[in-house]
């Protein structure tokens, strides 16, 4: 299963046990229903970041491709790893923070520490899911912030531009 599953209204998409709601959807009676075309992101997908500092940040490898991993990898994404272009202004703290769900690529096995080095360094890659500090969903208003429905505040990320592929059934 893809990341991402297609929404139309009124359907009934999964259980919030099992899934996390994004735009375009509402809770009814512990379920996930389409109030809009929108979308769905299951939990844990992709990477979590567990840890940031200036040079790097930490992930938890929960899924490759669709298949989830029965066992903990550990990944960095490393600061001039984040984006492809204006390598040397990279804030890792402005791209990650810990808690994300972020969609990346391997690029090599790193040393013992990192296990596996990661880029984000492509526009489909990055923060697919964050969390405010009034614990919303965040919602992508650029490609370099996300902001809480909530609280209206704005946080930067490095924010992965969703392909129409991710978001098939």
């Amino acid at each position: 299963m893809s990341p991402m599953k297609l929404c139309v209204p009124g359907d009934r998409l999964c259980s919030t046990d099992d899934c996390m709601p994004g735009t375009g959807v509402y809770l009814r009676h512990g379920y996930i229903y389409s109030s809009l075309a929108g979308y769905v992101l299951r939990k844990n997908e992709g990477e979590e970041v567990t840890s940031i500092n200036p040079r790097f940040a930490k992930v938890h490898i929960l899924y490759v491709g669709s298949t989830p991993l029965k066992d903990r990898f550990r990944g960095t994404i490393r600061k001039e790893d984040v984006r492809a272009t204006e390598k040397d202004r990279v804030e890792t703290y402005k791209s990650f923070r810990p808690g994300d769900i972020v969609l990346a690529k391997v690029i090599s096995l790193g040393d013992v520490q990192s296990n596996y080095l990661l880029t984000t360094a492509e526009n489909e890659l990055g923060v697919v899911v964050a969390h405010s500090e009034a614990g919303a969903q965040m919602v992508p208003i650029s490609w370099c912030e996300m902001q809480c429905p909530r609280t209206h505040a704005k946080e930067f990320r490095k924010v992965a531009r969703v392909q129409p592929e991710y978001l098939q059934a």
